[in-house]
């Protein structure tokens, strides 16, 4: 009987440790919601199969790269952004990978940037991000509920004297600088939670 009950709290464990991938579909519909409306219908769209590997589940014909909530961390999180920023987005999720802190990754690809190794957009270009901690997507509606929106203008290298931007928001919600000087600067925009 108590090896029963240990083989019982085995799969019980094992079993939640990884939550059940959402379909495809399910996934890209979900992903899109993050990007422009306009935009959702060609986006390239990539996510996660039953393994939880990132794949792409759509090959897009316009700028919008989305990317779907990894069903293993609690919340939600999608995004999407403008293809200039595939190479950074990919090079942060490969060093992520790796095991490398946030400092490193960010260390990484500055000097990376820097060197021209990596390939930094040449024009703002945004990042939409969907997220919740309570947020989640409803197969019955087929909207993701409970969610906020932040956008993050990536403009590297932006400094407050070439951008005429804040340091900090100036009313709540409101745009300001982070990260200036660096390969990594971007506008900041997180509306007031619903």
């Amino acid at each position: 009987m108590k090896n029963l009950s240990l083989l019982s709290l085995i799969l019980f464990v094992s079993s939640s440790a990884f939550a059940q991938v959402p379909s495809g579909e399910d996934q890209i519909n979900a992903a899109i919601q993050a990007g422009p409306e306009e935009q959702r219908a060609d986006a390239t769209v990539l996510g996660y199969n039953d393994n939880g590997e990132l794949i792409e589940l759509r090959k897009g014909s316009n700028q919008l790269v989305c990317l779907a909530d990894n069903p293993n961390k609690d919340g939600f999180n999608a995004a999407c952004y403008h293809s200039s920023l595939a190479d950074f987005m990919a090079r942060g999720r490969a060093l992520k990978a790796e095991g490398k802190s946030r400092q490193e990754v960010s260390n990484i690809r500055e000097a990376e940037a820097k060197a021209g190794t990596l390939k930094m957009p040449e024009k703002p270009a945004t990042l939409h991000v969907l997220y919740g901690k309570e947020a989640k997507y409803n197969k019955e509606t087929g909207l993701v509920e409970n969610a906020n929106l932040r956008y993050v203008v990536y403009m590297p290298w932006a400094t407050q004297e070439t951008s005429g931007l804040p340091l900090k928001p100036m009313v709540p919600g409101g745009p300001w600088l982070m990260f200036p000087g660096t390969h990594a600067a971007h506008i900041m925009i997180t509306p007031p939670r619903k």
